[in-house]
């Protein structure tokens, strides 16, 4: 078995993690939580949303987050259209994450939009991206799974990869957004994508709903991919996918990887410091195993 001998997460806790919290976690607190999590050794982390605070309410402080954080290379923000962009490129972005979702049905309850009309809005804003000298990093929603419609066939997942790759993202974040993969479907789905498109950075995002991240994880490096989003106390979950629950907790995966021998560098000791940081705040009990079992401590 050939797996890589390092793996790069990217955190995306204080966005992902935080969007789907009732109560409003504090500018500082979120602040004082990005910043342990880059004392902890994250070089690339998702740290806010630029959309409208009448459908995430959590976000909308993301112009602030940003301005405190703007001159830290590998942060990135999310972004849904051309207004959120323009928000956040005023704010400083110098990353930009843009999201589309496979199934048509989680586009138009999510954007309303059909998925051909999202990607040609999307096109064109890409190509401006760029042109400034923006990283952009594609999220893809629902490759494997959609609430609604099921599972999604692998070769409209790879379909939409490959729009994007021509429209010439630097990053493809590939999404099991409900947490129904298999292993199986995500050595399949990501073979295929490594193989096709090498060129560029292929992410694997999981979700912990069915308690199969970990295998597929694992499943996706047997496949060669070495980067992976996750979060902090396994904070998170979608609030346009219905039963979805938190992405995989980052402190299980850094755990796994270094029990492997796979070099993430990063600090779990740290990391615990960091979760305990933004505890208080959030609604969700921290369940993980590690940071319940406290192991190492």
């Amino acid at each position: 078995m050939q797996y890589p001998s390092q793996v790069t997460i990217i955190e995306v806790g204080p966005r992902d993690g935080l969007q789907n919290e009732a109560q409003f976690v504090p500018t500082h607190s979120k602040l004082a939580f990005i910043q342990k999590l880059w004392e902890a050794g994250f070089t690339e982390m998702e740290i806010t949303s630029f959309v409208s605070p009448k459908w995430v309410p959590q976000m909308l402080d993301a112009k602030d987050v940003m301005e405190k954080t703007k001159d830290r290379k590998g942060a990135i923000v999310l972004a849904p259209n051309k207004k959120g962009i323009d928000a956040a490129l005023s704010a400083g972005a110098k990353a930009v994450a843009v999201f589309i979702g496979v199934s048509e049905t989680f586009n138009k309850k999510n954007i309303n939009k059909t998925t051909e009309d999202a990607m040609s809005e999307l096109i064109p804003v890409i190509d401006d991206l760029k042109s400034r000298g923006i990283y952009v990093r594609a999220c893809i929603s629902t490759a494997f799974h959609c609430p609604y419609e099921g599972k999604i066939s692998p070769t409209a997942a790879l379909a939409l990869c490959h729009q994007f790759a021509e429209a010439g993202v630097d990053e493809l974040s590939v999404a099991d957004t409900i947490g129904k993969a298999t292993p199986k479907e995500s050595f399949a789905l990501f073979s295929l994508l490594k193989k096709q498109l090498p060129a560029i950075l292929v992410t694997a995002h999981f979700h912990d709903t069915r308690k199969m991240a970990l295998a597929n994880i694992y499943a996706a490096m047997l496949a060669g991919v070495d980067r992976f989003d996750s979060s902090a106390g396994g904070l998170g979950g979608c609030p346009f996918a219905p039963g979805a629950s938190g992405n995989v907790a980052t402190e299980d995966v850094i755990y796994m990887l270094h029990e492997m021998g796979i070099h993430t560098g990063i600090d779990l000791h740290l990391l615990v410091e960091a979760i305990e940081a933004v505890k208080p705040y959030v609604s969700r009990e921290i369940t993980s195993g590690y940071y319940t079992s406290k192991a190492g401590f």
